[in-house]
């Protein structure tokens, strides 16, 4: 697969304005601010999921010139809260995925014969970022994708998804709040103030 950087250009979404990021392959931009600060917004405005001014490109290819299902399975979101539409976990994954899921997970190997009643917040959000990266996507939104998690969970899943971003030389835009989780997995980190994005050399 073609290794693609993400590029947003004057993105303005709800507050924010102007809003240019480069977001190279293979790295993690993460994003802070205030809750209400646009955020997820933004994310969703990457996605083609929420009206935006400005351009998003995947490598040279503009978001406006994909039709928007095929550019959010290259560009794919992963939301805070993840949506699941069946009743079993495994009819959410494709046949190759449905066996054991990656030990670093902690998910017991049964899981995938389970309801989706049955997983725990943590399980689901676990399991989202385990479908998203089956689906082999060029570039990752990712909504604060450990909130739900403990301490040693959070870690192994860190662990996990920059093995698998640095493997796949992912694009990654990286919503988090906790100063040492970015310290952990940025490359570089910027904040909303106000309506604009600044850069946090330090990463605090």
């Amino acid at each position: 697969m073609e290794h693609l950087g993400l590029y947003l250009d004057h993105v303005s979404v709800g507050g924010l304005s102007a809003v240019s990021l480069t977001v190279p392959p293979g790295a993690v931009v993460c994003l802070s601010g205030p809750s209400g600060s646009g955020k997820s917004r933004l994310l969703r405005a990457v996605a083609d999921l929420e009206p935006h001014g400005g351009q998003v490109h995947l490598g040279d290819e503009a978001q406006a010139s994909c039709p928007a299902h095929q550019w959010r399975q290259r560009v794919m979101l992963v939301p805070a809260d993840s949506q699941w539409w069946f009743e079993a976990v495994a009819a959410h994954f494709p046949d190759r995925a449905r066996g054991p899921v990656p030990s670093a997970l902690g998910l017991p190997p049964e899981v995938m014969a389970w309801p989706i009643s049955r997983l725990s917040s943590g399980e689901r959000q676990r399991l989202a970022l385990y479908r998203a990266l089956v689906r082999e996507p060029q570039a990752l939104l990712l909504d604060e994708p450990t909130a739900n998690l403990d301490g040693d969970s959070t870690r192994a899943v860190e662990q996990w998804l920059l093995a698998e971003i640095r493997r796949r030389s992912l694009a990654v835009l990286w919503v988090a709040h906790d100063p040492e989780q970015i310290r952990r997995v940025a490359d570089a980190h910027y904040r909303i103030r106000g309506a604009e994005l600044e850069r946090a050399d330090d990463r605090d």
